[in-house]
This record gives C-alpha cells, structure tokens and sequence, in this order.
C-alpha cells in the first residue's frame, strides 16, 4: 500500500527485502487527498521542519481532482517494479482502503504487507497510520516503512 509514487530507492529496497525469492506485489493506492485531512498533512509538515510544504497544502489536490495524479503515480510505481524484474499490478482505491487491502490480500493469498509512507506523526502517535490499523485487519504480517525520499 502506497501514498504516492515510489522512487527508484523505494523500488530498490521494496524488491531486495526477501533476497532472490520471486516476489509478486500488488500494489493499492489511494489518492492523497483521500487520506488524511489537510490539517494533519500541514502539521507532519510542519514537524518535519517543512514550513513551504505545509503553506502548499491547500493547493493539492483532493478527491476526484486527486485521481488523475493518483493514477500516474500508481502506473510508473507499478512499472518501476516490473522493471527491477519484479511481478506487479496496481489498483486505485477509491474508497475504504483498508477494506480494500483486506480483499486483496485473500484474494491473493498474501504472506505479509508493505505499507510504505512518508512518516504522519500525528496518526502513528495515535496508532490510527495505515500500518497500525491494518494489523488489525488483514490477518498478515504488515511491514510499514517509509519512503527513501520525496517525489
């Protein structure tokens, strides 16, 4: 489960964590306006020490404006995979995403997830991250890192 598109860092580490072992990924996004509020954006911003990007979190987009963007990120994320020689597949969340991941991974008949994020002190602080609460759901071991670096 992703937030936005990997880099080839993220690739790089997401594709070596189980050595040679063939890994399949499928991978969910949900677009970043869906997510998490402005408000807690612009305060992990802040805690980052990102003043400009918490001034910006007005102008990203939200919702359906979000989709278009969401989509891109999903597809490049996707073939930066197959690129590293890795079997992939994405799909956009649109809504409910931890029901979504709960689907996949039955139906997929996942052995763990990868949650991989830029850090959201205020919803880790409250366990109510992406990670926290999909330990609870989706019956896997669920690995949460955090992105290498921003996009």
């Amino acid at each position: 489960m992703i937030e936005k598109a990997l880099t080839s860092a993220d690739v790089e580490f997401v594709t070596t964590l189980h050595g040679d072992e063939p890994v399949t990924f499928h991978v969910l996004l949900q677009p970043r306006g869906d997510q998490a509020d402005r408000l807690l954006r612009a305060i992990d911003d802040i805690a980052l020490g990102e003043l400009d990007e918490a001034v910006r979190e007005r102008d990203t987009p939200e919702g359906t404006a979000a989709q278009g963007v969401g989509q891109q990120a999903l597809d490049v994320s996707v073939q930066a995979l197959r690129a590293a020689g890795s079997t992939a597949e994405g799909r956009l969340v649109e809504d409910h995403p931890l029901e979504a991941l709960k689907a996949l991974v039955a139906e997929a008949s996942a052995d763990e997830v990868i949650v991989l994020t830029d850090p959201h002190y205020v919803e880790e602080f409250f366990h109510r991250d992406w990670a926290s609460r999909a330990r609870h759901k989706v019956g896997v071991p669920v690995l949460k890192l955090f992105s290498h670096s921003k996009v």
